[in-house]
């Protein structure tokens, strides 16, 4: 009988809070889009391509992935925080689209390079409580958030808009504090590990119905998460509702999401990943229906629970597909996952700008609702990928 793996939470911890330093800038786009559109008279769909142009370099997330899986990636994990800080401080500086594109594609770059192979490493620092290990990652990226939105919209009161440049050193500081951390850290260990050479094609001949499936789920959820996590300070301060309560109530919706990331991974080791995304699919459902009905901000707390814990569960459902490119495997989810909500995003701009965000934020309930039947072909199709 294999003996069990041990479950390294201090090594787990270190990159949940490699995650949280990282995502935290990450988190500002959102809170400050309704000040940008009105500085530099954007429309929604002009909003729409800002969020793409962050998500473009998630194209080459396979790319990075062989990468990363012949190359050390400790680095990776240390710099990108401070890439990320510096080029999003700078973007309450930019007096044009095209310098906020440039800022945020160098963002996306950063993103692109920090998200591949962290997975990876907690993977193998989760022993065989993978799910676990992917909820305690997810919630330094969900608790980011959470204080990323409160930061900079505290930044804005201070100072203003052009001046949250101030808050880089900090994105600075938490790079050199995981130098220190990681610097003794053998992270590069998952990468050394046997190899499919020159059998990429292989992999994505017999994994290509699990990644259908993964992502006809991430098709039909992205266009809720994207309208709340891309739109909600614009559709409430459109409503009337000052930018501190707009920023406010998506911070909720995060820190409630952090709970429900960190409890999914667990729970799915469980239940199992098909029962848990069926769950979380319902209540995202209903829970936004209820939200656009009565505009009542507990209503937010209960989505965050649902709408994010599917993230952890779809993750371990690729580090369950035993790969010996689990880096890949990794990026390819990556892949789907930047590369559909792109297409998502640009979509509720344009419907937006067309019928109104409230009008939108409907549609995205009923296109919701396909997220439950995917949800119940996950396991089907990944059990014929696997071969069983």
């Amino acid at each position: 009988m294999k003996p069990k793996a041990e479950f390294k939470k201090p090594d787990v911890i270190i990159l949940s809070m490699a995650h949280l330093a990282h995502d935290t800038f990450s988190a500002f786009l959102a809170p400050l889009l309704p000040l940008l559109i009105e500085k530099l008279g954007m429309s929604l769909s002009m909003a729409a391509f800002l969020d793409i142009t962050r998500r473009i370099p998630a194209l080459f997330n396979p790319f990075l992935g062989l990468l990363a899986e012949k190359t050390g990636v400790k680095y990776f994990v240390i710099l990108t925080p401070a890439i990320t800080a510096i080029s999003m401080g700078l973007v309450g500086l930019a007096n044009s689209v095209a310098m906020l594109f440039i800022l945020l594609f160098v963002a996306g770059i950063s993103a692109a390079l920090f998200h591949v192979p962290s997975p990876v490493i907690v993977k193998e620092a989760s022993g065989d409580k993978i799910g676990t290990g992917m909820s305690f990652f997810m919630v330094g990226g969900e608790l980011a958030r959470t204080l990323g939105p409160l930061l900079v919209i505290s930044a804005v009161s201070l100072w203003s808009l052009e001046e949250i440049y101030r808050l880089i050193p900090l994105g600075i500081g938490a790079s050199l504090i995981l130098f220190i951390k990681l610097k003794n850290l053998d992270v590069d260990r998952s990468v050394r590990k046997p190899k499919e050479k020159g059998d990429t094609r292989k992999l994505l001949r017999r994994y290509w119905p699990f990644f259908t499936v993964i992502a006809g789920f991430l098709c039909f959820q992205a266009a809720m998460k994207s309208a709340l996590t891309l739109y909600l300070p614009v559709y409430l301060t459109d409503q009337g509702a000052s930018l501190w309560f707009a920023g406010i109530s998506l911070s909720v919706l995060q820190f409630f999401g952090v709970i429900g990331t960190f409890c999914a991974g667990n729970i799915s080791d469980k239940i199992g990943r098909q029962n848990t995304l069926v769950i979380t699919s319902i209540g995202s459902v209903g829970a936004m229906a209820l939200f656009i009905l009565t505009q009542n901000i507990i209503l937010l707390s209960i989505l965050g629970l649902f709408l994010f814990a599917s993230g952890p569960v779809l993750m371990a459902s690729f580090q369950d597909t035993n790969s010996n490119m689990p880096t890949f495997m990794n990026s390819m989810y990556m892949f789907i996952n930047f590369g559909v909500s792109s297409v998502l995003v640009f979509a509720l701009g344009f419907v937006g700008d067309w019928i109104g965000l409230e009008r939108t934020y409907q549609l995205c309930v009923l296109f919701a609702l396909g997220t439950v039947p995917m949800a119940f072909l996950l396991t089907r199709f990944s059990r014929i990928s696997h071969g069983l």
